[in-house]
């Protein structure tokens, strides 16, 4: 196994997501009892991978995993390793095409 990377270049070299690469990403995603049905890339060059239905803030909901290990159960997500910083990639289920939207973390103020 090797190490997880957070600060990896980007854009990745044939739009694939780089084996070191690490992501935060909701159990459910990991044990494969839930799709991948978000991928954000952050402003910061950070990755966050869920099911799109449990709670992020649960701060027992995710671990730090590498993205391939997501990729291995879900192929499609590879798809998302273009994804520019500041952008969501969402979908409604496993087989539904990605939408990409930009993103950006809700207002703490609000």
């Amino acid at each position: 196994m090797s190490e997880v990377i957070r600060d990896t270049p980007f854009p990745f070299p044939d739009d694939r997501f780089p084996p070191e690469l690490g992501a935060v990403v909701q159990r459910t995603v990991v044990s494969g009892e839930l799709p991948v049905l978000i991928v954000i890339h952050d402003e910061e060059n950070d990755w966050m991978i869920g099911d799109g239905v449990t709670d992020a803030s649960d701060p027992t909901a995710s671990i730090i995993s590498h993205v391939r290990h997501v990729v291995e159960l879900d192929p499609t997500v590879e798809e998302t390793a273009s994804l520019p910083c500041g952008y969501v990639a969402y979908r409604s289920s496993r087989f539904a095409p990605w939408v990409i939207e930009s993103w950006s973390y809700p207002d703490e103020n609000s």
